[in-house]
């Protein structure tokens, strides 16, 4: 699950970074909905390394929380109105929103860096040895 939620939040983060000037249209765009414009690069930059970050499985519940709220936000300030069918519905980001959410809860599971890095790897070690 945190693969195909890192893999959404990449490629949606990836065309709000990227391009030539598209960070600067995308943080104005998030000025026009009432909220500050630096939140329009802290959603940007959630979405492309946080997804990254999901992918590989490192720091998993921190990511995964800036998702949730991230995904909460396009949820009740962009989609809602779109309703749960159509073309602006808010029935990606919901998906989005509850598969986050899970896993900060959860964490990365078995495959992934946060399981091989500090508690992780020694509490497998202790299980193993059992």
């Amino acid at each position: 699950m945190r693969l195909v939620v890192g893999a959404i939040m990449v490629r949606y983060g990836y065309t709000k970074i990227i391009p030539t000037g598209a960070l600067y249209t995308f943080s104005h765009t998030v000025g026009r909905l009432q909220l500050p414009v630096w939140l329009g690069y802290v959603a940007a930059f959630t979405e492309f390394f946080g997804g990254m970050l999901l992918i590989v499985g490192l720091l998993t519940r921190v990511a995964a929380f800036l998702v949730a709220i991230e995904m909460a936000v396009a949820v009740i300030k962009v989609h809602l109105h779109g309703g749960l069918m159509g073309p602006n519905s808010f029935a990606l980001p919901l998906a989005c929103f509850a598969i986050a959410l899970m896993l900060v809860f959860t964490g990365c599971g078995w495959l992934g860096l946060d399981d091989f890095v500090g508690k992780g790897r020694g509490t497998r070690a202790k299980v193993m040895s059992r």
